[in-house]
């Protein structure tokens, strides 16, 4: 296929985009800027110019594909209605572009919040809030001839150059001289390597029914004292429990997160597209040196 990836040149699509030319499909990469542009003709893919909230350049890109993968989203917490609705904008306009035609659309959303408390499975529907409204928007488009298909990310993909949850704890861990973890520690965060999130996108594209949710799980749900302990042994810094309360001052906009319980299954994505995690797991990654780099995570507001 010609497919047409938005966030190619991100922490994901940086992977997905190899693992399509690998598997014989041209790609071609939204890119913003000339550094970007750079990276995805380096790998061998066409580059698109445009960005998220340029629905020309979409409309461009998707008129031209015989499928897209959808991973761009704009990670700016102060305004995440904003950007939720420019996610949501972006979807419509990509499936209206793709409608009656039967070909594939593929997004990424999340996990975390999804089931709290037990194991978040791919027949659990999103919240209408946040996020949730691009599923939904997904699901609409499945009833107009595209053969949609959202994949589910873990809180943790993780990997080589990874600048989410695990490097901010790390940050967090060398700034304040302890590695943290909320009560007993005994909530559970889901995994998945960038590689294998990266091998799901593309049979997602391949052969994923329309309308499915799949979900991007290798590590079910790692014990949130497990990960300290790591970053803690790592570091040569003491792993305490902190209250709900205390954790912020610690870990900052992620206590609250790291104080949930989300474990998530993907045995239903397992069977439907036999998709098998390959990479390591979440506590042997984390236990490796490029975590750990002196340049390497995140700076703790």
């Amino acid at each position: 296929m010609r497919v047409f990836v938005t966030g190619a040149s991100g922490f994901i699509g940086s992977a997905v985009v190899p693992e399509l030319l690998g598997a014989g499909h041209q790609v071609v990469g939204l890119a913003r800027s000339e550094a970007s542009a750079r990276a995805l003709e380096a790998v061998g893919a066409e580059v698109q110019r445009g960005s998220l909230e340029d629905l020309d350049s979409l409309r461009a890109g998707a008129a031209r594909a015989d499928g897209v993968i959808h991973l761009a989203f704009i990670h700016d917490f102060s305004r995440y209605q904003d950007s939720i609705r420019a996610d949501t904008r972006a979807i419509e306009v990509l499936g209206g572009v793709l409608e009656g035609s039967q070909r594939p659309l593929v997004i990424a959303a999340g996990l975390l919040g999804l089931a709290p408390g037990r194991i978040a499975m791919e027949t659990d529907a999103a919240s209408p809030s946040g996020r949730g409204v691009s599923e939904e928007t997904m699901l609409a488009l499945a009833t107009r001839g595209v053969r949609t298909s959202i994949v589910r990310l873990p809180p943790s993909v993780h990997g080589k150059g990874d600048h989410g949850f695990v490097p901010h704890l790390i940050a967090s861990a060398r700034q304040k001289g302890v590695a943290v973890y909320v009560g007993e520690g005994a909530n559970r965060w889901p995994a998945v390597h960038r590689l294998d999130a990266a091998r799901l996108f593309r049979l997602a594209l391949e052969r994923a029914p329309a309308g499915a949710r799949l979900h991007a799980i290798a590590d079910e749900g790692v014990p949130t004292r497990d990960i300290a302990n790591v970053i803690g042994r790592r570091l040569g810094v003491p792993v305490v429990s902190k209250a709900p309360a205390e954790a912020s001052d610690f870990l900052g906009f992620l206590g609250a997160f790291f104080a949930l319980d989300a474990p998530a299954s993907g045995a239903l994505t397992r069977e439907q597209l036999g998709w098998r995690p390959v990479e390591p797991g979440l506590l042997a990654d984390l236990d490796s040196d490029h975590y750990f780099a002196v340049d390497a995570g995140a700076q703790v507001s």
